[in-house]
């Protein structure tokens, strides 16, 4: 029998978001459904999350909803499976259990607290899964810069800013993910 692949989506709750987000986002999920792998998400209605949600469902694949226990009643309809975490942290925890990449939609302070969490786990050798934020119209330039400026200062070896990718479009990141 083949090893379930499962890959965690970090993304945005945000109704108040451009939609191109939205359409990479969808664009990405019918892809990864494509390719036989699960979603892992956040699991709830809200915003680009809700989009993967309905996206998995017109493709007939499969998502797992990781949500905490205080946001019962915001839970997905279609999900496969529904784990509850007791708090935010479990909840970061549990999303990336088992999956071989972490993939960081565009999204905000949330996501970006998974991204830079996931890009912490694999540095200290505690997620052995890949790292990607998809850059959608340069999105996350303003992170890469960052990284950078902490590289030239010794805040961040250089090693460790290359844990991440910064795929531009859902292609690039599709084809990244079928090498795993």
């Amino acid at each position: 029998m083949m090893e379930e692949r499962k890959v965690v989506f970090y993304c945005s709750a945000s109704y108040d978001i451009d939609p191109k987000y939205n359409e990479a986002a969808r664009e990405v999920t019918r892809a990864v459904c494509s390719l036989g792998w699960t979603i892992v998400s956040g699991g709830t209605v809200k915003g680009t999350m809700g989009v993967v949600a309905d996206t998995v469902v017109e493709c007939g694949g499969k998502h797992i909803g990781i949500l905490p226990r205080f946001m019962e009643k915001l839970e997905c309809a279609g999900l496969a499976e529904v784990v509850w975490a007791e708090n935010m942290d479990e909840r970061k925890s549990l999303l990336r259990k088992g999956t071989k990449a972490a993939v960081a939609l565009p999204g905000g302070i949330g996501t970006l607290d998974e991204l830079i969490g996931t890009l912490t786990e694999i540095k200290l050798n505690q997620y052995d899964g890949r790292l990607y934020a998809l850059d959608v119209d340069g999105f996350y330039t303003p992170l890469k810069s960052l990284l950078d400026h902490y590289v030239s200062t010794g805040m961040l070896d250089s090693r460790s800013r290359e844990l991440i990718e910064f795929p531009k479009t859902a292609e690039e990141l599709i084809e990244r993910l079928k090498s795993l």
